[in-house]
């Protein structure tokens, strides 16, 4: 971890460490080298635009999941856009073509309906559907696309033996921060099933949920097997890798502040200045418990402290963690890990302002990016 003077950092702020972040994109394209896979960022999962100067200069482009999200990297990033939508919107779908390279459907009753501008743009589009293998090593049912009822892609039933016309690839997406072994997994499961579509294709997107730079991720598995189905499937000439969670991956932080520290039922709780449900909603949909800096999550010790969110959400905390002295109010508590997942899903419940975001440049200075306030609470409502 970078040695960052924290207590200078104005609390609360999603601080990146863009040293961090590099590591991450030189790994990721050094993969992508290697394996021959095209790998393009996912902006649901990491949209910090004001990276985006960095970012560009190790992928080629990124995929989006709503129009606002494919303007954003056609206007703030460049290069290609991809784009899949659990369903497009009428008024929306002329300017998505106009920022998208790549458009996937949802069902194929989607293509049906949009096809006809597909083929009338001047701009060539490659389309896809997206397809629901009913395989999913997701452990959490909320993250997993895959289980029965699953609104997400298309079951081999609903296919008939040849792709529509006009169909130049296939996508799956059954992942969630999983290794290269889950993925060649899901795809013998796609190939029993799937594989006479696999014929037809010319790309194929193996969505994201990749997290290639967690520590342990076995590599060169990952450059082997991606190698072995381009051998196995010479009509495939692109393979497509979309992660989200993997750039931001260990790149930064939630730096907050003691505000008080109350005691409730035995239980000592420290109010942060932040958020939990509003901040780090992650923390209580998957759920996890993120690691603090210099903490332990455990109720060992004689320093133990639940750490409560400023919302009136009853369940706006997390813990407990130990510390090795008591908090007090000012003290610093560092979350990390709060790059992905994070800035994206952010809300403003209670009137809570969002945090600062910030970057810790490479050469050990720090960069405000943006502040909020009454503004954007009012400008959502």
């Amino acid at each position: 971890m970078s040695k960052i003077p924290f207590e200078t950092i104005p609390s609360p702020c999603f601080l990146l460490d863009e040293k961090l972040l590099r590591k991450n994109l030189e790994l990721i394209q050094s993969i992508a080298q290697k394996s021959g896979a095209k790998i393009i960022l996912a902006l649901k999962g990491f949209s910090m635009y004001s990276s985006f100067g960095l970012v560009k200069h190790y992928v080629p482009g990124t995929t989006a999941s709503s129009l606002n999200e494919a303007r954003l990297g056609a206007l703030e990033f460049g290069g290609e856009v991809h784009a899949y939508n659990v369903a497009y919107l009428d008024k929306e779908f002329e300017e998505m073509m106009q920022h998208c390279g790549h458009i996937t459907f949802n069902s194929i009753a989607q293509w049906n309906k949009f096809k006809g501008k597909i083929s009338q743009n001047t701009k060539k589009i490659s389309c896809a559907i997206r397809i629901n293998p009913e395989y999913s090593e997701v452990e959490t049912d909320l993250y997993n696309p895959c289980i029965p009822g699953s609104r997400l892609g298309v079951t081999i039933q609903h296919f008939d033996k040849n792709l529509p016309e006009g169909i130049e690839g296939l996508h799956m997406h059954n992942l969630c921060e999983k290794d290269s072994y889950a993925l060649e997994r899901t795809w013998l499961e796609i190939e029993k099933n799937f594989s006479h579509l696999l014929t037809q294709i010319s790309w194929f997107n193996m969505g994201g949920g990749h997290l290639m730079t967690k520590k342990g991720y076995d590599h060169n598995h990952l450059i082997e097997f991606i190698q072995s189905v381009y051998k196995k499937y010479p009509n495939i000439k692109e393979i497509i890798l979309e992660p989200g969670s993997a750039f931001g991956w260990q790149t930064g932080y939630l730096v907050s502040k003691v505000l008080d520290v109350v005691e409730s039922g035995g239980k000592e709780v420290a109010i942060l200045d932040c958020s939990v449900s509003a901040h780090m909603p992650d923390c209580i949909e998957m759920p996890y418990t993120a690691k603090i800096t210099d903490a332990e999550s455990n109720n060992k010790g004689e320093n133990v402290y639940l750490m409560g969110g400023l919302t009136c959400l009853a369940g706006d905390y997390m813990g407990p963690y130990s510390f090795k002295k008591p908090l007090k109010e000012g003290d610093i508590i560092v979350f990390e890990d709060m790059m992905h997942y994070t800035m994206v899903k952010t809300t403003t419940f209670n009137g809570v302002n969002l945090p600062n975001i910030g970057i810790w440049k490479e050469n050990n200075t720090f960069e405000l990016i943006k502040s909020f306030g009454y503004e954007e609470y009012k400008a959502r409502l």
